[in-house]
Order: C-alpha cells, then sequence, then structure tokens
C-alpha cells in the first residue's frame, strides 16, 4: 500500500500508471551494476520514480576526474567509496524507498549471490567480461 506522502509525491505517475502501477514500482527490486558514468543517472531516476529495492554494486572510489559525468557524486565525496557515497545520495533523494549499496567486484562466484531476484539488472559497466556474467 502507498503511503499518503507517496500518493502525493507520485501522483502525476499514477495519473499514468494508476495506483497499482505505483504499488508495483514499489515492490520492485532493481540490480544496479556501476555506479559511475552510466549507472549514476539511472540510480536517481529509478529512485524517484518509487522503485522499491536498488542493489547498486562498485568497487572504486570517487575520483575529481569522475565529477564531470557521474551525478551522484559530489566534490564532498572525493575519496569516498562510490557505493558510500550512493547510498547517502539515494536515501537523501528518497527516503521512502530502500537502498543496498554493495562495495565489491561482480565476479562469476558471486554475481548471482549480488544479483539474488532482482526483477531487473541494469548493465552500467564499461568491462565486457562483467557485461557477458550479468546477461
Amino acid at each position: 500500500m502507498l503511503s499518503e506522502r507517496e500518493r502525493e509525491r507520485y501522483k502525476r505517475q499514477i495519473l499514468l500508471f494508476g495506483e497499482e502501477g505505483q504499488e508495483r514500482l514499489k515492490k520492485s527490486h532493481i540490480f544496479i551494476a556501476g555506479a559511475g558514468g552510466l549507472g549514476s543517472p539511472i540510480a536517481i531516476y529509478l529512485a524517484v520514480a518509487g522503485i522499491g529495492t536498488i542493489t547498486i554494486v562498485d568497487m572504486d572510489i570517487v575520483d575529481q576526474s569522475n565529477l564531470n559525468r557521474q551525478i551522484l557524486h559530489y566534490d564532498r565525496d572525493i575519496g569516498k567509496k562510490k557505493t558510500v557515497s550512493a547510498f547517502e545520495k539515494l536515501q537523501s533523494i528518497n527516503p521512502d524507498i530502500t537502498v543496498n549499496a554493495i562495495d565489491a567486484t561482480i565476479s562469476d562466484k558471486n554475481v548471482s549471490r549480488l544479483v539474488g531476484r532482482a526483477d531487473g539488472i541494469v548493465d552500467a559497466m564499461d568491462n565486457y567480461p562483467v557485461r557477458y556474467l550479468l546477461n
């Protein structure tokens, strides 16, 4: 069930999807591989749309050279793990969702465990071996 706060927040979307559609978004779980140039905007848009659970995996640290394209990270985040920065921003953007931020390298040994029972996978990687594993 949507709270009154969520009904107000998503009222424009509810006009399109209906309340049942918004509730489906709230119940969904999306796995995002990468918190960089592609993962950043995708994560933000999924959070503001009301995707109920977002799992974001990355193993990198925010560097100043990232800031021109990785909009999830700010100057004050330089030196932080990207997952920590992502968690802080996504929870701040939408406190009604669950964010699982995992600092890990995706490999053949952990990909199934990391993805778990997610309803969808966003491949925001620049690494072909990992893309192959996600597929």
